[in-house]
């Protein structure tokens, strides 16, 4: 509804699946995976309630739905966000704690190589007004730092990145996210 998702879909593509946008609960029934974009999380959290696809989705991660939120999508995925507004919402699908906008303004965003588990070579990362995650839970395993903090975690198939994969033109961050569903 809101947030870079065509670049998304774009990379989608590029490794061969059909992905496309959720836009009704009735397209979860469809989804084997879904990807929430960055963007802006408090307007996606508001765009989620007012669409009513807010308690569905959270049910679908509930119930196992695979995901993989960068930046906004990462707050989203969230047990808890340390500044948000007092009436957003996120989903708990990870046990971290998310602070927005932790790396700065727009104009303190940057780009930096990560190495990653799972793959071989470095992968560029942009940072955007990214977000920090703080407050660790026990189950959450991290896969990339920067500066010693987390930027890219996972929980069995639900992994999030502070930064945006979808903005290098490098699939293989999708791609690991791909792997999480077979």
């Amino acid at each position: 509804m809101q947030g870079a998702f065509r670049l998304h879909l774009q990379a989608l593509d590029r490794l061969g699946v059909e992905g496309f946008e959720v836009r009704t609960a009735a397209d979860l029934d469809r989804c084997d995976g879904l990807i929430l974009p960055g963007g802006e999380s408090t307007t996606m959290s508001m765009l989620l309630e007012s669409q009513n696809l807010f308690d569905p989705l959270k049910a679908a991660l509930d119930g196992g739905l695979a995901a993989f939120g960068t930046c906004a999508g990462m707050i989203l995925l969230a047990s808890e966000v340390a500044d948000g507004r007092s009436d957003q919402r996120c989903f708990g699908a990870l046990d971290y704690q998310a602070r927005r906008n932790a790396y700065g303004r727009q104009t303190e965003s940057f780009e930096t190589d990560l190495e990653v588990t799972g793959l071989d070579e470095p992968f560029h990362a942009v940072f955007i007004r990214a977000p920090a995650v703080e407050a660790l839970g026990d189950d959450v395993e991290v896969l990339s730092t920067h500066q010693q903090e987390p930027v890219l975690c996972r929980t069995g198939a639900v992994m999030a990145s502070s930064f945006h994969p979808e903005l290098t033109g490098d699939d293989r961050l999708h791609q690991l996210f791909l792997d999480l569903l077979s």
